[in-house]
């Protein structure tokens, strides 16, 4: 990997992120839960004595540790007690269930396990895996053979580990919704990387606070948290998606920042678009994840007035990647724009060329936030973080990170993102990305929510199928009348499948494509032609 050494702050371990703040900020506001808030000294205390504790029990530095709790202060003190040792953090999100915990615990043959009482009962009955000797209950009591976090101070003297900049620190576990789950493996320097990166350009101070919704086991969740207690900031947990609480905490709690994926912001926009409420503190929303549908994007500078818009990308196999300057919103409504600081982004075309203005191809991302890939699966890694032959006269061998996502290079360099290249349809002769599908049906106003995929057609080639939540009542007449009005004849989907309720989401609270295109390809979800 590239020396990074010449990014000011970039060598120092992750638990010093928050230890950073001590002692002039000891006293300032960190977290806030629904019912509690830590100072740092707070977070810190908590985090030692629960680090001494684990250290007691003979976790060490380079051992997995999970961490599999609800959103909130404790969830934040135990990942740093597990980095205080030199150990990783296998953050497990809350929503998983038992038999997720316990395929990641054995896939990382993690030697602890940081869980709520519930959880602890549900492990208590099934047989663990060989390396996880110890299980810390957070609660009023524990099941034979478990303990209990026991909220003691560390004793006089207690000393943190000092790992290399380059050692792991944390590994974050795919949904698993298109496989078996695999664990990206991120740096000390990664994460204090990112967030430099993204405390540089959103441009935030200890004066900001930040309301989280995204789970710290998503990479975007976890940046949050770290680009607050760079600058000595707080972060306001909202562990709840409902649009109305998203809303009340944030002007309760006069939030400077909010940070969403689509499907997220489409609840919360709709919302304030029908009952609008005054965020007078708020400076800015920012969007990850995927690509906010064109009528939201419409709507957001009216329900935000005073905030401004970052559109960003990013991968967990890169961390960070790309951002769009507010200052262009209202022109490139929807571009992800161009490489955040300390990232390297290129766009090779299908002939292993650059591409240049006016031509797409796969995004690839070089530097330092590139990961090291995925743990214990290098035919994995090789094939996803590998040299790329076109960048060799800029970086030489260096592995890059083959997003396989496929992105328009626009003619002032910015970029606007095309759609995933193995799920590209061709139907009639034309090649057609499922997003814009989905952004033609947002613009008709009948759709909430949408996800397009194709289906193998003996006339067509593939034919173009739609699953949709609709506004109001379905009316299949007048969705196919108003998808003609606003897309090609090749686009206009073939059949349409009308989804119960919210679409599923992943855990970080994306819409779970794979489940919803199976859910209508095995007739779950009947099809309407």
């Amino acid at each position: 990997m590239k020396d990074t050494g010449h990014i000011p702050g970039a060598e120092a371990p992750m638990w010093d992120l928050l230890w950073a703040n001590l002692p002039a900020a000891a006293d300032r506001i960190c977290l806030i839960d629904a019912n509690r808030q830590a100072t740092y000294g707070d977070l810190a205390a908590a985090a030692d004595g629960l680090a001494a504790q684990l250290r007691g029990l003979g976790v060490q530095a380079g051992d997995r540790v999970i961490v599999h709790l609800r959103k909130g202060i404790d969830e934040v003190a135990a990942m740093f007690a597990v980095w205080r040792l030199g150990a990783v953090v296998v953050n497990v999100n809350h929503q998983w269930t038992v038999d997720q915990l316990l395929f990641v615990a054995g896939d990382c043959r993690a030697v602890a396990a940081i869980v709520p009482a519930p959880v602890a009962k549900g492990l208590a009955a099934r047989d663990l895996p060989p390396a996880l000797a110890h299980v810390l209950v957070r609660g009023t009591s524990a099941p034979p053979g478990f303990a209990l976090w026991a909220d003691s101070p560390a004793p006089e003297g207690f000393a943190p580990a000092t790992p290399d900049p380059g050692a792991l620190c944390a590994i974050i576990y795919t949904s698993g919704s298109t496989g078996t789950p695999k664990g990206v493996m991120l740096t000390h320097r990664n994460i204090r990387i990112g967030a430099i990166s993204v405390t540089d350009y959103l441009g935030l101070t200890a004066s900001d606070r930040l309301l989280s919704v995204l789970p710290y086991s998503f990479d975007a969740g976890l940046n949050q948290l770290t680009t607050m207690l760079l600058v000595g900031g707080s972060v306001v947990h909202q562990p709840v998606t409902l649009p109305a609480e998203v809303v009340r905490m944030a002007a309760e709690h006069a939030v400077t920042g909010i940070a969403g994926v689509p499907p997220l912001w489409s609840m919360v926009v709709r919302y304030l678009a029908d009952a609008p409420v005054a965020l007078p503190a708020l400076r800015r929303v920012t969007n990850t994840g995927g690509k906010i549908t064109p009528d939201i994007l419409d709507l957001m500078p009216q329900v935000f007035p005073g905030a401004r818009i970052f559109l960003m990308y990013g991968l967990t196999e890169a961390f960070r990647s790309t951002y769009l300057s507010p200052e262009k919103f209202a022109a490139k409504k929807g571009s992800i724009g161009r490489a955040v600081p300390h990232a390297q982004i290129h766009v090779i075309r299908a002939d292993g060329g650059l591409a240049g203005p006016g031509e797409q191809g796969e995004l690839v991302h070089a530097g330092p936030l590139v990961s090291l890939g995925y743990w214990e699966r290098p035919e994995a890694t090789a094939e996803r973080i590998r040299p790329c032959p076109a960048l060799a006269p800029l970086i030489g061998d260096q592995p890059v990170v083959w997003s396989g996502d496929l992105v328009r290079v626009d003619d002032d360099g910015d970029l606007w993102f095309v759609g995933r290249r193995d799920d590209m349809i061709k139907t009639m002769g034309f090649r057609l990305s499922p997003t814009e599908v989905e952004d033609a049906a947002a613009r008709t106003g009948l759709v909430t929510e949408a996800v397009a995929f194709a289906t193998d057609h003996p006339e067509m080639g593939q034919a173009v199928h739609l699953a949709l939540v609709p506004v109001g009542a379905a009316d299949l007449a007048a969705l196919r009348a108003a998808c003609r009005k606003v897309m090609a004849p090749y686009m206009v989907p073939h059949a349409f499948h009308i989804w119960p309720g919210a679409m599923p989401r992943t855990a970080s609270g994306k819409l779970d494509r794979p489940a919803i295109i199976a859910a209508c390809r095995d007739g779950r979800i009947p099809v309407l032609t």
